[in-house]
């Protein structure tokens, strides 16, 4: 409940804080490299990233907005987030802006780690979109994953208060190999990690598919234009256990959240 509230309290206190050009968009781009993907799918993953921001597609989504220009940030993330991958706020408003953004993320090694902390991811992702010196139409977040939250605070709660900041989160859910027993992964991003005005998932389900979903996510974003639904519609299925990766762990809530009614 604390962490819930200091997110709430720091996200409504900072709202004004921006001063600087304004965008059309502050985009914070999370990045799941979660020890469940092999390296290869990480590296893939990444170069999704790196090609998508180099598209012309993405280019023309930014410089057909009303300013122009958006401010954009990334950042990598397992059971904790790795700092050290940040590239923190650039401005963009043409191709070399995205050339010289996507090469500093392209510059880093890739590195996988142990956990899935989608709460820890949303709540860092969330502090740096109030920290950001534009001032911005819309902001976003963009979280990937391939699994459950499974350390961390519960992720609803995170979500909720991020989405009473008013920030946006939308997701890529990864179902190549998604982890930690959630077969309806798009399903549990849908209800569990997703929120905000037009909000939306988009499932990856192949390797080869990373390029144009996140070329496509991007582009959406961007524009404030969605194309595509929700979520893959899942008949009759019932609301996701947004607590399913916490289950998975033995002792885990009882240790950590023992207030929790189960």
């Amino acid at each position: 409940m604390f962490t819930t509230l200091a997110l709430l309290f720091s996200l409504s206190g900072n709202i004004a804080a921006a001063s600087g050009s304004p965008v059309d968009v502050a985009l914070v781009l999370a990045v799941d490299m979660s020890g469940s993907m092999d390296m290869g799918e990480a590296q893939v993953q990444r170069q999704g990233y790196v090609d998508a921001l180099r598209h012309p597609d993405f280019i023309a989504a930014v410089t057909a907005g009303l300013n122009g220009r958006i401010a954009i940030s990334y950042f990598e993330w397992a059971g904790s987030v790795n700092e050290t991958s940040l590239v923190d706020w650039h401005l963009i408003e043409d191709a070399d802006n995205a050339e010289a953004f996507a090469e500093q993320i392209a510059s880093r090694p890739v590195v996988t780690r142990r956990g899935t902390s989608i709460s820890n991811a949303i709540s860092y992702a969330a502090r740096l979109v109030t920290a950001s010196p534009h001032d911005a139409m819309r902001r976003v977040i963009d979280v990937s994953g391939d699994g459950p939250n499974n350390l961390g605070p519960p992720v609803s709660p995170i979500r909720d208060a991020t989405v009473a900041g008013g920030i946006v989160i939308n997701g890529l859910a990864i179902l190549i190999r998604p982890s930690g027993g959630i077969v309806t992964l798009d399903q549990y991003y849908a209800d569990c990690v997703i929120g905000g005005p037009g909000s939306f998932v988009l499932p990856v389900h192949r390797p080869e598919d990373f390029a144009v979903a996140i070329r496509q996510k991007l582009v959406m974003e961007v524009s404030g234009r969605w194309s595509a639904p929700k979520v893959i519609p899942v008949q009759s299925a019932p609301p996701a256990d947004c607590m399913a990766g916490e289950k998975l762990r033995p002792g885990f809530l009882d240790r950590v959240y023992p207030e929790l009614d189960r």
